[in-house]
């Protein structure tokens, strides 16, 4: 609280944009060389609006194609089977002879993760567990990189088709798949030729007394900001995890590929995912927030959803971030925030004027691919069409926040404010080691706001009240910004010296105030009209040039040019206004 640090005396059309762009989707690298990697031409973006053929037959690539070089697995069982002799087996989360097709049985593995410390013992992540008895921690990914992975883990261990759709800037449709990485032409571009260029064990004995390892896919790093697998070892990248989790060593380069090319956007993208009814959630789901046209937004994978007294549901969710760290387990008021935030596909505009539900944001489930008259097509399953939301409903789509808000369960006031403050400390902690993050601000923003709510209604605090009580000197350093018209936004690698640089500052700046006996609003930190001298200068000052990073645009950033950023509207007590007595 303020009193407490002493310092006071009285924040979908696509167009095209750099591939590293649509990367992880919470990224950046060099195209050039992504390309060079992986054989590729250039950016890749999601497909066009689908209009009203936003429907179950989603034709792509026919199955009748000799792909026995680019393949990555074979699809020998198909999401629907249920009395195969491989869907009657037992398996990670289901017993034999269960009744469940292969798109439930996902929802079951996912659903059956335990919760463990993460690696830096800051929060509670998942573990996974593999069909070879291995059980895993989760990796070091960002949001929409989590949702990709578990989708493409499962549907390789299971050989299941997939399919995920894009398109280059030529407007020629790109397929990611079982398949490898194909055009409706054949091979795209010189993408790998899975099949011939990498190995896949499976089919073999020896692993249960020798894993089987692969050096060069262990040294793969996916683009975009750092690849560290700590949970793993020191000095390990998610190549290593892949290796670990892959007999078919195949389905790790793929996975790295994907996260290298596709994210956020593309899970939006109404060919991969569909949007679906609030009602029909559970876990394997996926929520996005999407606040801009172009560029990453925010992703949450549905882990948990239990059914409370009265009709209401729990929700508990993991959460990924830029920069990548384990996912956190979000439940409750905390998870209850996403849901029903207009910014998940809800009412109004954002900042620039588009509408919120036509962004692509909300809660989706992933489409399957079916053989549906020789062509691979993106669907749903049997039963599911009345979960469906067309993408083009925007009525629909904007009332599903609202829907949320009356399907999950209320919790006791008492126990409401202290999940509040956990996220709020949670966002704070975040800002700690990536001090440029808007999204923990955003985060913060939306804690307090709905910590605001709570206060009034339940404990008759005014916002003046909370303020004093709960707000903190970084809450103002790091004041909210307007990410579409801010590029600090896009500085992913921002560091835990910087933070302390800036704090410093800023402790420095208020003992001065406090001195003079007068207050000064703390300055925040953004782009400023000489960029970020003022902190860089100080770390010289400090002795610690060195550890004073230059800006860097870490991820897909339409907004490079800004020299001043814009701050979100202010929602807490100016800074000088705040009664500092305790409440």
């Amino acid at each position: 609280m303020l009193n407490a640090i002493g310092m006071r005396t009285a924040a979908l059309l696509p167009v095209f944009v750099m591939a590293a762009g649509l990367i992880g989707g919470c990224a950046s690298s060099d195209a050039t060389n992504l390309d060079d990697e992986w054989g590729m031409s250039g950016p890749l973006a999601p497909t066009p609006p689908p209009g009203k053929e936003d429907s179950e037959f989603r034709r792509g690539l026919p199955v009748a194609t000799d792909t026995t070089r680019t393949q990555v697995w074979t699809a020998r069982n198909k999401w629907e089977d249920t009395d195969t002799p491989a869907a009657r087996a037992a398996g990670l989360a289901w017993p034999a002879d269960s009744g469940l097709d292969w798109d439930a049985k996902f929802s079951a593995w996912v659903a059956s993760f335990s919760w463990i410390p993460s690696v830096d013992g800051n929060w509670k992540t998942v573990e996974l567990t593999t069909p070879w008895g291995k059980t895993l921690p989760a990796p070091m990914l960002e949001c929409a990189e989590t949702s990709l992975f578990l989708r493409i883990t499962f549907a390789a261990w299971y050989e299941l088709p997939l399919v995920l759709e894009s398109q280059d800037e030529h407007g020629q449709l790109v397929y990611f798949g079982h398949n490898g990485v194909r055009t409706a032409a054949g091979r795209y571009a010189q993408s790998p030729e899975f099949a011939i260029k990498y190995k896949d064990y499976t089919g073999g004995t020896d692993w249960q007394a020798h894993w089987p390892s692969d050096a060069m896919l262990r040294a793969k790093r996916i683009a975009g900001g750092a690849d560290d697998q700590p949970e793993l070892a020191a000095d390990a990248h998610f190549g290593a995890y892949l290796d670990e989790l892959h007999l078919n060593k195949r389905a790790g380069y793929f996975t790295v590929m994907v996260l290298d090319y596709l994210g956020s956007a593309n899970l939006a993208d109404p060919a991969n995912a569909y949007n679906l009814v609030p009602d029909a959630i559970r876990p394997g789901d996926f929520l996005i927030e999407r606040w801009q046209k172009v560029g990453i937004g925010h992703t949450l994978v549905v882990k948990q959803v239990d059914a409370l007294p009265g009709g209401s549901k729990d929700v508990t969710v993991i959460s990924g971030s830029m920069p990548r760290r384990q996912g956190v387990r979000q439940s409750g008021q905390a998870a209850e925030l996403y849901f029903t935030s207009n910014e998940t596909g809800g009412v109004g505009v954002n900042s620039d004027g588009d509408a919120y539900a036509k962004l692509g944001g909300g809660i989706k489930r992933w489409r399957v691919a079916k053989n549906i008259g020789g062509y691979w097509t993106n669907t749903w399953m049997a039963g599911d069409e009345s979960s469906w939301i067309n993408s083009t409903d925007y009525a629909r789509i904007a009332a599903r926040p609202a829907r949320f808000e009356q399907l999950l369960g209320q919790l006791a006031p008492e126990q409401q404010r202290r999940e509040l403050l956990a996220q709020i400390g949670d966002a704070r902690q975040h800002l700690t080691q990536f001090p440029a993050s808007c999204s923990a601000r955003e985060r913060r923003e939306q804690a307090f706001a709905a910590l605001y709510e709570l206060s009034s209604r339940a404990f008759g605090q005014t916002e003046g009240q909370v303020d004093a009580a709960y707000r903190e000197l970084d809450d103002y350093v790091f004041a909210e910004l307007d990410y579409a018209h801010a590029r600090t936004c896009c500085w992913d690698s921002s560091t835990s010296a910087m933070y302390d640089i800036i704090m410093d500052g800023a402790r420095a700046d208020a003992k001065a105030a406090e001195a003079a006996s007068t207050c000064v609003a703390p300055v925040v930190f953004k782009s400023q009209a000489d960029g970020y001298q003022r902190w860089a200068s100080h770390a010289a000052a400090l002795g610690r040039a060195a550890d004073w990073r230059a800006w860097s645009e870490d991820e897909s950033c339409a907004q490079r040019a800004v020299a001043v950023d814009a701050e979100a509207a202010l929602e807490a007590t100016p800074y000088c206004s705040v009664d500092p007595t305790p409440q």
